[in-house]
């Protein structure tokens, strides 16, 4: 009786084991074999400013904007050069409790994100002002879908900042 129940359990085991060795998640729809992350090729800085809920104020130059396809969460990135009074404004928009400052972190930028863009990282820029807010946790209704939102601002010269927005 025992062996007869081993076996009875063997039959669906050894085909969970075919399914998941398979190469195709149980809906046959993703192999797994995919590596992540992922860009969209179609996405721009349009796209990514909807999504952020951030206007790319009138006048700015050199807007880029990327999504990163990723399993659990895409993350959206946008960049542009904008005065910095504009900048500055785009940064309290965000409803932090914090005002913008330097952020001093001995870690490593988060992968290679704005690289795809053809920038530095951030996190890397020397001077480069930060802050970030979980918009549910401060009630911005207009970002309800992002976890996150972050902006980075480097002062550039003759009163322009590049402004580096990251979302998720």
């Amino acid at each position: 009786m025992i062996r007869r129940a081993a076996r009875i359990l063997a039959v669906p085991a050894v085909a969970l084991l075919l399914v998941s060795c398979s190469g195709t998640d149980v809906g046959g729809s993703r192999a797994s074999d995919e590596r992540w992350p992922q860009w969209d090729e179609t996405a721009d800085a349009a796209e990514v400013s909807e999504f952020m809920k951030v206007a790319v104020p009138e006048g700015a130059t050199e807007a880029k904007g990327a999504v990163q396809v990723n399993p659990r969460e895409d993350v959206y990135l946008l960049s542009f050069v904008t005065s910095e009074e504009n900048a500055e404004d785009i940064a309290k928009d965000l409803r932090s409790e914090e005002p913008l400052e330097d952020r001093k972190v001995d870690l490593a930028p988060q992968g290679e994100r704005f690289g795809h863009l053809g920038l530095p990282e951030p996190e890397t820029v020397e001077g480069a002002r930060w802050v970030g807010v979980c918009p549910p946790c401060v009630g911005d209704k207009r970002r309800s879908k992002m976890q996150w939102i972050e902006v980075y601002v480097q002062t550039l010269k003759a009163d322009r900042a590049r402004v580096y927005l990251q979302a998720f």
